[in-house]
């Protein structure tokens, strides 16, 4: 069932106009006209240059880098759409800004992934579409519907072409959590994948000295995927791959993770590290000109393509699992 009739609007902010681009080429429909731009206060403005009354609407907007400015321009851009009567609004975020402050790690600190969720609640947006939140339980900060896409198909069929069973042998192969959180999409990954599962434990023995690294599970003269939902500075990540190489005896190691923010020197750490390759997913837009051979991105804009279908036509997602 059909419940906005064949009206499906998409409309895009500054953030990653190419994907947004990407979906609408995979259904089959132009982008709508809408205008987001900047005042030169720095104040965001939105001006839809069409009827979207009645009509189901989806916001392509990931919250990245500048977080608060993208993150500003969904708000206005839902609130626009609310009040020129939009039939559904669908905020489509294929990275959620603000996910790792979830909890408080300590004394007084604020949970800002539930505050961005009430805000984007109380903007008008009536479902949330998204990737790989940081952690799983801020599906629960929402007080709308939420679907939660997984990037673990796409490097599954990756991976699985890149070392195919019927030529390699996987026993030589083993999926590597970099850190003890995480551990459960790892886990998830090795299964698809047919390959063992190993751990990076890393500790810090007392302040101010060196933390140390243990490798959990045997690596040695195998091929490491170390596998996590993002890499921002890369420092654990390329530590983790050291210590795979050093102390665990890994015969090669290649890494992936569905959101590549890539702040501070993450460039330089992946250039200098083990790491022969390191895939990402495009949810977050990347450089025109990446500054490092060793990095590769795969397009998902068909998936959230596939989903927005799904979710316009009041069918289940599951499938995309």
């Amino acid at each position: 069932m059909i419940a906005y009739g064949d009206n499906i609007q998409i409309i895009c902010g500054n953030s990653n106009p190419e994907f947004a681009n990407t979906i609408c080429k995979e259904l089959g429909i132009p982008m709508s006209k809408a205008t987001v731009k900047t005042f030169s206060d720095g104040e965001v403005s939105v001006s839809l240059e069409e009827t979207v009354r009645g009509a189901d609407v989806f916001l392509i907007q990931s919250t990245c880098k500048p977080v608060n400015d993208n993150l500003m321009e969904l708000l206005v851009m839902v609130d626009a759409c609310r009040r020129a009567s939009a039939g559904r609004i669908t905020a489509v975020i294929p990275y959620f800004g603000y996910a790792r402050q979830d909890r408080k790690a300590k004394s007084r600190d604020p949970i800002s992934a539930k505050l961005v969720a009430n805000m984007i609640t109380a903007a008008g947006a009536n479902r949330v579409l998204t990737m790989d939140l940081h952690a799983a339980q801020i599906q629960g900060f929402f007080d709308i519907p939420l679907d939660h896409l997984l990037g673990n198909p796409t490097f599954v069929d990756y991976f699985m072409k890149k070392f195919p069973e019927d030529q390699f042998n996987h026993d030589d192969f083993v999926v590597v959590s970099p850190d003890v959180g995480s551990v459960g999409r790892a886990r998830a990954f090795a299964t698809k994948v047919h390959m063992g599962l190993a751990i990076v434990d890393k500790r810090r023995q007392k302040a101010n000295v060196c933390e140390v690294m243990n490798v959990i599970g045997d690596v040695r003269d195998k091929t490491c995927i170390l596998f996590d939902d993002m890499v921002d500075t890369a420092g654990s990540l390329c530590n983790a791959a050291k210590a795979l190489v050093d102390i665990g005896g890994a015969k090669a190691v290649y890494a992936c993770a569905t959101h590549g923010v890539l702040s501070g020197p993450a460039y330089e750490r992946i250039e200098e590290s083990p790491i022969q390759e390191i895939v990402f997913l495009n949810t977050i837009p990347q450089l025109a000109n990446t500054p490092s051979n060793k990095i590769k991105f795969l397009d998902v804009a068909p998936v959230f393509a596939r989903a927005i279908e799904h979710i316009h036509g009041g069918t289940s997602i599951a499938d995309l699992f």
